[in-house]
């Protein structure tokens, strides 16, 4: 049995469950902002920083980021390795992704949570 070592999950299953539980978690989120700025009244810096001073906002949030981060990465993961066949070439591809998916997740972190 081979084994992968640079999937998300244990198998392709757990890889396609993750996939829909984060686009689930992202598809809520994105209904949320879209109806906070569509129904709400004129946003200012005031409303906005209001909304994102409460606990469950920010838990929501990162719970978003987090769940974004899973799933591009699984994404790109998959692309990439039915899309490139040179070993090297994928190898740096899926560095540099997960680097920049890393350095995302901890810049939205420390936004998000002002550490």
């Amino acid at each position: 049995m081979v084994t992968s070592i640079t999937s998300f999950g244990r198998s392709g299953l757990y890889d396609w469950m993750i996939q829909r539980v984060t686009a689930v978690v992202l598809a809520l989120y994105t209904i949320f902002m879209i109806g906070y700025l569509a129904f709400g009244a004129e946003l200012t810096y005031e409303m906005w920083s209001e909304l994102f001073q409460c606990t469950a906002m920010r838990i929501f949030t990162l719970l978003a980021l987090l769940s974004f981060a899973a799933h591009v990465w699984i994404g790109l993961w998959s692309v990439s390795t039915d899309y490139i066949k040179p070993t090297g070439f994928r190898f740096v591809f899926q560095s540099v992704c997960g680097l920049v998916t890393f350095i995302y997740v901890v810049w939205g972190i420390q936004i998000l949570w002002g550490i």
